[in-house]
This record gives structure tokens, C-alpha cells and sequence, in this order.
């Protein structure tokens, strides 16, 4: 099994965070370590303009809530972690910083677009230096 899993989760599907994070529930070892994370996406300097000054620091926190919110409901007593940033590369980041065997990403069916750009999931997967577990 898994010692540390890291569990992404993109707070506008918190559907799909729920079901990785039981996954992860399931496969962790005895006093392994659940990492529930959120990555909130950088904005260009040209559209920060137009927001408000806090706009970055609300939606962390709003993403810890929720995070928070989904630890309480599956019990999975995990360590919330929030990053801003390129989804992909946080997420890179916060395996190899915290020492994690194993990111379970949640993905969505590929369409034409992905083939041009290339999903977060995929990313994860070509780059990661542990293992990953996609569920689609």
C-alpha cells in the first residue's frame, strides 16, 4: 500500500474530490498520510486589474473551506495544503516536497482539446516522479 498519497482536488468538481479521497482512504497504509490539495490558478497581471484586490487570498480560503468541509463528511482526517499556480506544476511541486508514493487525480474524458494542449491529469502523469492513479 501507500504511505503518503497526495489527493488534488479541483473544488469546482468536489464530486469527483470525493470519490479519489475515499479511494485514497482505502489504499493508504496504517498510519500512512492523506494530502488533500487545491491549486488556485495564477491570473494574468492584465485581468487582476479588474478584480478585486483580495481575489487570490478569498479563493484560498475558500478553497481550505471546502477542503475542510470535505475532510469532516469522509473522515478522512487528511493535511489540507493550498498552492497558487499552474495546477500541473503545484502539483509536481507538492509531491516531491512532501514525500508522496502515490497522487490519485481525478480526469475527465478526454476531448479534441486535450490532444492540442494536454489536460492537468496528463501532465501529472508524464511528470511525476511517483506513481499516479487517474480516475476517470
Amino acid at each position: 500500500m501507500y504511505k503518503k498519497i497526495l489527493v488534488p482536488v479541483d473544488i469546482g468538481q468536489l464530486d469527483k474530490g470525493e470519490k479519489i479521497l475515499l479511494k485514497a482512504m482505502e489504499i493508504v497504509d496504517d498510519g500512512g498520510a492523506i494530502l488533500l490539495l487545491n491549486v488556485a490558478e495564477d491570473i494574468p497581471g492584465y485581468i487582476t486589474i479588474e478584480l478585486p484586490v483580495d481575489f487570490i487570498e478569498a479563493s484560498i480560503k475558500e478553497a481550505g473551506e471546502q477542503l475542510s468541509t470535505l475532510n469532516e463528511k469522509t473522515g478522512a482526517k487528511a493535511l489540507i495544503l493550498t498552492r497558487i499556480g499552474s495546477p500541473a506544476r503545484e502539483i509536481l511541486a507538492a509531491a516531491e516536497e512532501n514525500g508522496a508514493d502515490l497522487v490519485i487525480i481525478a480526469s475527465h474524458r478526454p476531448d479534441f482539446s486535450n490532444y492540442l494542449l494536454g489536460s492537468t491529469a496528463d501532465r501529472v502523469v508524464r511528470h511525476a516522479k511517483c506513481s499516479v492513479l487517474v480516475d476517470r
